[in-house]
């Protein structure tokens, strides 16, 4: 299955993954640079790991954390 995201973001933010500290602001979508998983809550407040990302991934799912433990993913760019 594929997916197309045909969505313009107008900013980027470099992350780094930490367990507690939300993003400055929330994103609407994930850039994953370096293929892994990603464990974060959702901006609907769930807690998720989602595992098997390929690296060159935008991933369009808002985050307001995305968690250290868990996440192996790399190069990852918050997107709004």
């Amino acid at each position: 299955m594929s997916f197309y995201n045909d969505k313009v973001y107008t900013t980027a933010t470099v992350l780094t993954p930490h367990d507690t500290n939300a993003l400055t602001v929330p994103c609407s979508a994930l850039w994953v640079g370096g293929a892994g998983a990603i464990t974060g809550i959702t901006l609907g407040g769930q807690t998720v790991l989602i595992s098997g990302i390929p690296a060159g991934t935008v991933l369009p799912i808002g985050f307001s954390v995305v968690k250290s433990t868990g996440t192996t993913a790399t190069l990852i760019a918050a997107l709004g």
